[in-house]
């Protein structure tokens, strides 16, 4: 099962959090981009086409207009009653030849022809100039005859002969009105150079295309900036929520092994409790009390109430009571001794360690080399009964197993951790005995992964190291 430590360098390890991105590795932005981009382009180009048609059609209606009013009021003085007329007479025909071919109107007008009200040409100027085709009504012819102006732009007319083909021109059949009905009673129609109408229309066509694709732009590019921001936000959130995620996981795995190291510790303290209690009344059992036993033996005996018991039998009785009395109490003291912990909340660990030291030396005779005392003081109290404990229960098991050659101990760390080990120059253990399922190291392990810490044992032929680490940080978290 992974430490504290352990989750916390897999979680710091995995950390590289990239923005949201589709299955095609586009973020919300590019996507915008891509798509927002061919939208825009199909919008301007519709929008341009239709509004550029619209400003085809106005320009050229009021161009036509106003040219079919000025037509209007020169020609229809010249002309007769066309309701009654089936054709125009001599004077009106030479009337209408010597207007039309001088001024204004010979310039712009290139074919006039007048039509009646039953499709029959009445006059017409146009010399043969305009092909047969179109000598036939047409669409426009029976437009102007329903009483409505009508006006085309021809970019290239090309049915005027040789010399005047590909002209732009404006196309226009304009009804003739009877004053006091308002009967349509002929049609006019005329074709009108159209080189400033062109030029008019070219302008009127680049002016609003660049309109149409200058408020997409800026439409477009207000759409982004709220996209862009839009899709930073997402992707700062996004970040921010898989960190947490992350976070989440951790705290959640942290919590998840330190739950099975509460239940496992639980466990093993309940069992070792147990054992301690076995060994505990083991100890007073086969020492104190057998002592207590034979003093009480020796006064139920009675030799030291019978009056002729001698003297000397008398003294050397109460020299056994005495002795046994005196040699139960050193040994409940010595038990004692290894089950009480010193004043730990206020000591420092050095102290701590100091102490156990010397009381084992005092206690088994056996010297413990200090290697290095450089761990921090200011530890948990839970850190310095786990040390006291830990360094207790591995002295005693190489004074057991090694006979206490060459023991050592060692403590350094910083304000992240503690590290202690003890050894000896025995011959080792074996692997029998490093799975001890007694109280020894057993018991050192269960209490060190208790706080989240680690243990180790390494051992062979040259002795026995066995070490613990402590993560004050993890432990803080655990308090």
């Amino acid at each position: 099962m992974l430490s504290g430590a352990d989750l916390h360098d897999n979680y710091f390890s995995r950390q590289k959090v990239v923005p949201p991105v589709d299955d095609r590795g586009y973020t919300l932005a590019g996507r915008f981009f891509i798509v927002g981009s061919i939208f825009s382009l199909c919008a301007m180009v519709l929008v341009g086409v239709l509004v550029t048609k619209l400003i085809e059609e106005i320009v050229t209606r009021n161009a036509a207009s106003s040219t079919a009013l000025y037509v209007d009021s020169i020609i229809a003085p010249l002309l007769p009653d066309m309701a009654k007329a089936e054709k125009l007479d001599e004077v009106s025909s030479r009337a209408l030849d010597e207007t039309l071919s001088q001024g204004a109107l010979r310039r712009r007008l290139l074919a006039f022809r007048i039509w009646g009200s039953d499709g029959k040409i009445l006059y017409s100027n146009d010399n043969g100039r305009v092909a047969r085709q179109h000598v036939a009504p047409g669409d426009g012819l029976k437009a102007a005859l329903a009483g409505h102006l009508v006006a085309q732009f021809e970019p290239e007319m090309s049915f005027f002969s040789q010399h005047q083909s590909d002209l732009p021109l404006l196309e226009i059949y304009s009804p003739v009105l009877q004053p006091w009905s308002g009967e349509v009673v002929a049609v006019t129609e005329f074709y009108e150079r159209a080189e400033d109408l062109q030029s008019d229309l070219f302008r009127a066509r680049l002016q609003s295309l660049t309109a149409v694709a200058g408020v997409t732009v800026l439409f477009f590019l207000g759409l982004s900036t709220i996209v862009v921001r839009g899709s930073r936000t997402i992707t700062q959130q996004s970040v921010e929520l898989r960190r947490r995620i992350d976070e989440l996981s951790l705290l959640l795995a942290q919590n998840t092994a330190l739950k099975a190291r509460i239940q496992r510790a639980s466990a093993a303290t309940t069992t070792l409790n147990e054992r301690y209690m076995r060994q505990l009344g083991a100890d007073l059992h086969d020492g104190p009390a057998q002592l207590i036993a034979l003093a009480a033996l020796r006064l139920d005996g009675g030799a030291l109430f019978d009056p002729n018991t001698s003297a000397q039998r008398r003294n050397k009785e109460l020299n056994i009571i005495t002795s046994s009395l005196d040699e139960a109490l050193r040994e409940i003291r010595d038990i004692c001794t290894g089950h009480v912990l010193p004043h730990v909340e206020a000591a420092g660990m050095t102290e701590i360690l100091l102490d156990l030291v010397s009381s084992y030396k005092e206690r088994t005779g056996h010297p413990v080399e200090l290697r290095c005392m450089a761990g921090p003081e200011g530890l948990p109290t839970a850190a310095k009964i786990c040390i006291y404990r830990f360094v207790q229960e591995a002295l005693n098991n190489g004074l057991k197993h090694a006979g206490g050659k060459g023991q050592w101990l060692s403590v350094n760390g910083d304000a992240s951790f503690v590290s202690v080990r003890v050894g000896d120059e025995g011959s080792g253990i074996s692997p029998e005995a490093a799975r001890d399922k007694g109280i020894g190291l057993r018991g050192m392990r269960d209490r060190v992964e208790s706080l989240g810490g680690r243990f180790s044992v390494a051992s062979d032929s040259t002795g026995t190291v066995v070490t613990m680490t402590l993560y004050l940080e993890e432990m803080e978290k655990y308090e």
